[in-house]
Parts: structure tokens; C-alpha cells; sequence
């Protein structure tokens, strides 16, 4: 992609990702199914942004998904996981294995962000999905400089040294300077 075409297409992703965020806006969030569904719609907001980034890159996907994806999917996920806004059995294990390990205020303090958390997940996936990477075409070095082609007379050459050998033949002398001249001409 060439550079403008790719601002144009990024361009038209943070208008895509615009209007999903909008409509993100109708969903009751303070219902379990709303709040997954808005936050679901902002994930794909991310993702529109990411997948507008692909450029031909090149990279390991297996590698982005382990390192960057799954991390980025567990910690986001956790704290989205523990802000549900009404109990159930996930929530509960969470908010419990938040408080053993002793980060449930982290969790809390980064709940005020979801939105941007929901993003972020969406974002790294797009990402991390990128294209399979062009073949490459082995390059052939040109053949090195022939010495004995160069060498070779041109058409023009073999022309005249046809004609001074029928001249020869039949008889003519043929004079040393018009040679040289002809030579000199190369």
C-alpha cells in the first residue's frame, strides 16, 4: 500500500470505528448481556483500527498472537471479567483470585477505563492478524561482462571487411589508412 492509500484507509477505519463506538452508546450497560454487547462493539472498533494498519507487513503471527495477543486478552479480559455489573459465577472467581493475589485494586482502579480496555483487545487482534508474507523471487545477477563479445566486430565492421576482401580478391590494394580509420571510428 502506498502511503496515501493508507492514510485514506485509516481515515475511513476512524469512521467505521466512530460509528461503532456511537452505537456502542445504545446498549444498557448495567445489564450483564448490554454490557458485553457494548463493550463487544468497541472490541470491534479496535479491531477495524488494527486490520486498517495491515501494510504488507511482515512478521511472525504465531509469535504476535503468544506474546502480544493472549497477554493483552487475559489482562484486559480479567478486569472486564470483574467489572461485570451483576454477579455470576465468573465474576465471583475472579474478583476472588484478584483479592489472593492482591490486585484487586489494580483491577478496580482500572475498571473507570473498560472502554479503552475493550479497544485494546480488538486493536491487538487486528494486529496481530496480518497477511501471509509475498513469496520471495529468487533475484538472478546478470551474466558478468563477456570479454570475447566485446571483442566482436559489429555488423558495420564485418560489412566492410567482407567488402575489402572482394576488393582484395579482385585485385585492389587496399590502403593501410582507410582500415585504420575505420577502426579508429569504434
Amino acid at each position: 500500500m502506498v502511503g496515501a492509500s493508507r492514510a485514506v484507509l485509516t481515515l475511513a477505519a476512524a469512521a467505521v470505528a466512530g460509528v461503532l463506538l456511537y452505537f456502542a452508546t445504545y446498549f444498557e450497560r448495567g445489564e450483564t448481556y448490554g454490557y458485553w454487547a457494548a463493550y463487544g462493539v468497541v472490541a470491534a472498533a479496535g479491531l477495524v483500527i488494527g486490520l486498517a494498519q495491515m501494510r504488507g507487513r511482515t512478521g511472525n503471527p504465531p509469535l504476535m498472537f503468544l506474546l502480544a495477543f493472549l497477554p493483552v486478552l487475559v489482562a484486559a479480559g480479567w478486569v472486564l471479567i470483574a467489572m461485570q455489573p451483576h454477579g455470576n459465577w465468573f465474576r465471583g472467581h475472579v474478583l476472588s483470585w484478584s483479592s489472593d493475589i492482591g490486585i484487586s485494586d489494580v483491577v478496580h482502579d482500572l475498571g473507570t477505563w473498560l472502554g479503552v480496555l475493550a479497544f485494546g483487545i480488538g486493536y491487538t487482534l487486528g494486529l496481530t492478524l496480518e497477511p501471509a508474507p509475498a513469496p520471495v523471487e529468487e533475484v538472478v545477477a546478470p551474466p558478468a561482462y563477456d570479454r570475447t563479445a566485446a571483442d566482436e566486430p559489429v555488423a558495420a565492421e564485418r560489412r566492410e571487411v567482407v567488402a575489402e576482401r572482394r576488393a582484395a580478391d579482385d585485385g585492389e590494394v587496399i590502403e593501410e589508412e582507410r582500415v585504420r580509420e575505420a577502426r579508429s571510428v569504434r
